[in-house]
């Protein structure tokens, strides 16, 4: 077989777009961090590259002495890339008795797929983080209260004071890797079960009333001063993981369902996008092709591949809070 099974290069082409674009409708986390395509052939390993800030200069100058230059100096932050895909098995008598357009179904499950695989690996990783402030009490099982003002302009006050950076640019919506500019703001990503609490907020403000700012993604709900937020039902809480359940939701009844909401600043994270041509690889072998597995040629598939990676570049440059959400 050859990488793209029946597909030629010029369609595989076609293929990756439909996929991304279909996997683009599920993409929320993966707008944003610092991001960088995945090389080919440079082996399993991705280095993600930054540069170490210099220290104020305190020291007063002396007259006619010229002081020590600094020297540049880079950081890397490296994380191993790792492969998953999945394919779905089509037989001869659905490919010629079905009324249905079966191949294009199957790319915009795979593309779909794929997205909701990226998202869930990235929020695995972001949702680890070491910054953390809970609703109420000191630890994830005391939760049972839902999000306050208070609690967001405290981690907004942690960002602030570790001089973290406002996000101003995310993946553009195309398939293609590239980056468009954005009103700058704190990004805080959290599960569709958070919006009634947010909504709420006294300071709230919904992407209604933003007026000349636009919305960084359809996925968007609002903002409490610098920090945006964007929801998405993908981004799973800890069941029952909190405290008793009182008038929060509860998977089983008994014990508060957690929250987490992710707060991040400029490149407190990075990751492998799924954009651009190495992106994805999609495959199709048409239910024709006689083997020894298949002597009948009975069967064919529609599969697809992709290498992921994810960091966190900086613990102190993201923050998450745990909290409960009201039963409704």
């Amino acid at each position: 077989m050859t990488e793209y099974g029946d597909l030629s290069q010029r369609t595989a082409a076609h293929a990756v777009v439909d996929m991304l674009d279909y996997a683009e409708a599920v993409l929320v986390l993966s707008k944003f961090g610092l991001t960088k395509e995945m090389p080919r052939n440079k082996a399993d390993n991705m280095k993600f590259r930054r540069p170490v800030p210099f220290a104020p200069a305190l020291t007063p100058l002396t007259e006619g002495v010229t002081p020590a230059s600094k020297t540049m100096s880079y950081e890397d932050v490296p994380v191993a890339m790792l492969q998953y895909g999945d394919w779905t098995k089509i037989t001869d008598k659905i490919a010629d008795l079905a009324e249905d357009p079966v191949l294009a179904d199957a790319t915009e499950l795979c593309g779909e797929q794929a997205g909701e695989t990226k998202e869930m690996l990235l929020w695995g990783t972001l949702k680890g983080g070491t910054s953390v402030a809970y609703a109420n009490g000191a630890a994830r099982t005391d939760v049972n209260t839902p999000v306050t003002d208070a609690l967001i302009k405290g981690a907004v006050r942690l960002l602030n004071a570790q001089r973290a950076k406002k996000v101003t640019q995310m993946m553009s919506s195309s398939p293609s890797y590239g980056t468009v500019s954005v009103d700058g703001g704190f990004i805080a990503f959290c599960h569709t079960d958070c919006d009634y609490d947010l909504e709420s907020l006294t300071n709230f403000k919904k992407v209604a009333d933003y007026g000349t700012r636009q919305p960084l993604c359809p996925e968007e709900l609002g903002s409490v001063g610098k920090v945006r937020f964007i929801t998405s039902p993908l981004l799973e809480p800890w069941e029952d993981g909190g405290g008793a359940k009182g008038l929060m939701k509860s998977t089983t009844g008994t014990l508060a369902d957690v929250y987490p909401i992710v707060i991040t600043a400029k490149n407190s994270y990075a990751h492998v996008p799924l954009k651009g041509k190495s992106a994805i690889t999609p495959k199709v072998v048409n239910p024709d092709k006689a083997d020894k597995t298949d002597p009948l040629g009975q069967w064919g598939f529609v599969s697809w591949k992709m290498w992921d990676a994810n960091v966190i570049l900086n613990q102190l440059w993201m923050v998450r809070l745990e909290v409960a959400v009201t039963n409704l």
